[in-house]
């Protein structure tokens, strides 16, 4: 009997690193509509972009996309590939309780079910999650004042960051609330003592929302690895700043993306497969 990743979640961290892919079955993209071909691109794309940024951790993390025209339907990485194996056919479609859709060999890894499940339910405005653990991302979470505005990067998220206290491997669907509530209405979470999360209206969105937030961690950790007392605007112009960067919320990475895919179809076009 299929197991859903509910299921695999409650069972605990053994099962759900347990399961093995079946390298001589593919996915069978049948009934998959265009709108939802071009968001599994754009995820794919996102997966191989974070790999070139060396944002990747093993076979772990995930980003998820919404898929266009369902109620409760999303799509998310397949546990045991890399980031740079990633391919639009390759990502599984699953529901809110961790149902897989569809005809595929693979399965969803358990924490990112319970992580992007809880988020793009309580979040309908949002079409796609990204949470990932890159070596900054992971150092900012361990910081007990989080992420300071030292830097134009950083404003960009100035009273705009949620914070959510560790609670172990993120396993437990008892957990998702907790998530939910700390990232409200804002478009980053940072997992303390774990990593990050971004929201975006598309793949693109979220992924620039991470480029962002990387950043601006990376540039606080090395500012204040030097041990210098550190300069920080003043509070109206953090505040200005803060408008600044609001008004470029609409574009939703409409101009940035199109790029990161002229870059990545120039070096490597398989994710569109």
């Amino acid at each position: 009997m299929q197991q859903s990743a509910e299921q695999v979640a409650q069972a605990g961290q053994t099962s759900f690193r347990s399961f093995e892919l079946d390298a001589n079955r593919r996915p069978d993209p049948v009934g998959i509509t265009a709108e939802e071909w071009a968001v599994r691109v754009d995820l794919a794309a996102a997966y191989r972009l974070c790999a070139m940024h060396g944002w990747d951790d093993l076979i772990y993390t995930h980003i998820s996309a919404r898929v266009p025209g369902t109620s409760g339907h999303f799509l998310v990485n397949p546990l045991g590939l890399a980031f740079d194996e990633i391919t639009a056919s390759s990502l599984v479609k699953i529901d809110y309780d961790g149902n897989v859709i569809g005809d595929t060999p693979y399965r969803p890894n358990a924490a990112g079910f319970v992580i992007h499940g809880g988020v793009h339910q309580a979040r309908e405005d949002m079409g796609s999650v990204m949470h990932l653990h890159t070596i900054h991302g992971m150092a900012l979470s361990m910081l007990p004042e989080g992420l300071q505005p030292l830097s134009q990067h950083a404003l960009r998220f100035y009273g705009r960051i949620g914070y959510h206290d560790y609670e172990g491997i993120a396993l437990s669907t008892g957990e998702r609330e907790r998530i939910v509530a700390a990232l409200g209405q804002h478009r980053a979470l940072v997992l303390r003592n774990h990593g990050t999360l971004t929201v975006g209206k598309t793949v693109g969105g979220a992924f620039v929302e991470m480029y962002y937030l990387e950043k601006a961690a990376q540039a606080q950790i090395t500012a204040q690895s030097t041990g210098q007392r550190l300069l920080v605007p003043e509070p109206q112009v953090c505040a200005l700043t803060d408008q600044q960067w609001q008004e470029d919320f609409s574009s939703d990475a409409n101009r940035e993306w199109p790029a990161l895919l002229r870059k990545l179809d120039r070096l490597d076009p398989s994710y569109k497969n």
